[in-house]
């Protein structure tokens, strides 16, 4: 099948629909609550915590906005990918990243739990265990991986600041950046080892492409 460049192609295409409607059902539905309950990441101690959430919880967000930044970076960046890699591959990429980035926050979230159950006790420790993890963030930054390895001279335009660099160094910049959050514990909330997970599983799948022969830069 033919598709036209200036057309979304269907992987990215069909991932932009589920997340919005996921974002919907959570919204809207009165068991909304009960969705993200199920189907978000949680730390692998909890009782809330099942092994398929490692692949359900980057179909859901904390909100519009959540939504709306993932989304527009699938979409800026996963058209250009999917078209050179192929819908296929694309996809498989798309989910090891996003599969990567939860096994690297489990592991994460883990060692943190297990450090305050040793400082706090068990029940200073509990909060660790009720808040969860979505977005495909993890799953987005992998594609940011790909397009600075594929296109480490392609320049692009930041919104804000509105300052032009190539890709390769945008990468770098935002690798470097979200190390430093994580480790620091500076802008807690946001679940940075997922996003650095998606980078590293994603660098690791090129190369292990590449190796095989099945792709080239």
């Amino acid at each position: 099948m033919y598709i036209r460049r200036n057309m979304t192609p269907p992987v990215v295409k069909n991932l932009i629909i589920a997340n919005c409607v996921a974002l919907l059902a959570t919204e809207l539905l009165p068991f909304g609550d009960d969705i993200v309950s199920r189907f978000a990441l949680f730390n692998i101690e909890s009782p809330l915590f099942h092994s398929y959430q490692v692949f359900t919880y980057m179909f859901l967000h904390g909100g519009v906005s959540h939504l709306f930044f993932n989304m527009f970076a699938l979409w800026m960046f996963g058209r250009q990918l999917e078209y050179e890699l192929g819908s296929q591959r694309f996809f498989t990429y798309y989910m090891v990243c996003g599969i990567g980035a939860a096994l690297l926050q489990l592991g994460v979230g883990y060692a943190e739990y297990i450090h305050a159950v040793a400082a706090n006790g068990f029940y200073g420790s509990l909060d660790l265990l009720r808040i969860p993890t979505v977005g495909a963030s993890g799953a987005v930054y992998g594609l940011l991986l790909a397009f600075g390895v594929l296109h480490p001279n392609n320049v692009i335009m930041l919104v804000f600041p509105p300052i032009a660099m190539k890709a390769k160094w945008f990468v770098v910049i935002y690798g470097l950046l979200e190390l430093f959050f994580g480790l620091s514990g500076f802008q807690a909330g946001v679940a940075h080892f997922a996003h650095l997970g998606g980078m590293l599983w994603g660098l690791a799948l090129l190369y292990w492409w590449r190796k095989k022969g099945k792709i080239y830069f």
